[in-house]
This record gives C-alpha cells, sequence and structure tokens, in this order.
C-alpha cells in the first residue's frame, strides 16, 4: 500500500499538522486554486507554495492525501488549526515544486 507515512519517511518530510495514516494514489502540482480544485483527485500529493486559508478548502473538496508547501512556505495558526480541524495533513519542505514532485512521482513507482 501506497502511504503517507511511509511516503514521509522515505522523502524526508515533517508533517506540520495532520495524520500520515492516509493512502496516497498520485500527484498534483499546481498554485491556481481553481484549477487545482478541477484537477486534483483523490489521494493525490498536492505540491504548491500557496499557504492560505483557502488551500484548507481546496484540498478538502478535492479529498487530497495532503498538501506540501515547496520552497519553504509555512502556514500561519489559523490556517494550520483549520487544517486540523478538517483533518487536513500539511507538510512545509524547502524542496522546489519541481524536486519534489520528482521524489513523490519515484515513491509511486517503487511502490506500484
Amino acid at each position: 500500500m501506497r502511504d503517507l507515512e511511509a511516503l514521509a519517511n522515505e522523502i524526508g518530510l515533517k508533517a506540520v499538522c495532520g495524520s500520515l495514516d492516509k493512502e496516497i494514489c498520485g500527484c498534483y502540482a499546481g498554485d491556481l486554486l481553481s484549477w487545482v480544485m478541477s484537477h486534483a483527485q483523490y489521494g493525490d500529493v498536492w505540491v504548491t507554495i500557496m499557504s492560505n486559508i483557502n488551500v484548507v478548502a481546496v484540498a478538502s473538496l478535492t479529498e487530497c492525501a495532503c498538501v506540501i508547501m515547496a520552497e519553504g512556505v509555512m502556514p500561519d495558526s489559523e490556517v494550520l488549526k483549520v487544517a486540523e480541524e478538517k483533518d487536513i495533513t500539511v507538510f512545509s519542505d524547502n524542496r522546489s515544486t519541481y524536486e519534489l514532485c520528482c521524489l513523490v512521482g519515484q515513491y509511486l513507482k517503487n511502490n506500484e
């Protein structure tokens, strides 16, 4: 099974909030929230540089497994509070969107 905890351990992600007990099915990268809302899918690892409260809403609507905020972006306390309430797992990472997507893609390929 492809799970969030195994991915986090393999590529060195540390959760800012949320559960690691989730299945992952794919990866999606995007920063235009309306576009992500219409293209991200259930179980996706969503990589973005966005950090506002609407990210939590979109992650909830699309049922993403988690959100990775790339390039050192860190959500504020209000975003984290709402993410916890909605059971949205959030990571913050210093790597680029490209690098994170490559790592997630490699994990998915290795765990087919």
